[in-house]
């Protein structure tokens, strides 16, 4: 059964931030808070943490549409092709906050994504998930964690989620009630940036 640990928003534990951590370079699952939802997550480069979170969202790993969570920008050209200014700027004005977007990837993408032309980058505006990326010291690959719930389809409580995911995941960090909006995804692939979800975050940057 999975470890449930409680973590502060405003003030990260290290020691609780190092158990979170221990578990997922172990290859293990991660249920944490975010500036929009709880969200689904696992070590970029453990590929076998990748496949339990596609079987768990019945999709193809190589089709799937994972976000990438970063601390930064910092690290973007590890995954992202080189973009111009004024992608840059727009990145640097949203980040961190509730957005994802969509960029061209490069070949330094893991190896089961290597067929994706592009990737989602998120920078939450999340202390607990800046704590434990920090950490990692390399991206969350991560996926919302929806409800079946047509009505709600967001769960907001952590106890709940533990009770319902507690099988299937190795640990769920309890951040305090999350939020029920998605991120804004906005699609900088092209010549001008294109609205795909309107989400938390405001579409005019």
């Amino acid at each position: 059964m999975a470890s449930f640990i409680k973590i502060y928003q405003d003030n990260p534990n290290p020691r609780d931030i190092a158990k979170v951590v221990q578990i997922v370079k172990k290859g293990g699952l991660v249920i944490y808070p975010s500036d929009t939802v709880y969200a689904l997550g696992c070590d970029i480069t453990n590929n076998r943490a990748l496949e339990r979170i596609a079987q768990i969202k019945k999709v193809k790993l190589a089709k799937a549409n994972f976000s990438f969570v970063c601390k930064d920008l910092s690290n973007l050209s590890d995954y992202v092709k080189q973009i111009d200014n004024n992608t840059f700027k727009l990145l640097k004005r949203a980040l961190p906050g509730p957005y994802t977007f969509i960029l061209p990837g490069n070949n330094n993408l893991p190896s089961v994504f290597k067929k994706k032309k592009e990737v989602g980058i998120r920078v939450p505006d999340n202390a607990i998930v800046q704590a434990m990326v920090t950490a990692l010291g390399n991206p969350i690959v991560s996926t919302s964690i929806k409800d079946e719930d047509q009505v709600i389809e967001y769960t907001t409580d952590p106890e709940l989620i533990f009770e319902k995911w507690k099988h299937l995941v190795d640990v769920v960090v309890d951040g305090g009630y999350g939020g029920n909006v998605a991120s804004t995804v906005i699609d900088l692939t092209g010549d001008a940036p294109i609205l795909v979800r309107q989400g938390k975050g405001s579409s005019s940057l």
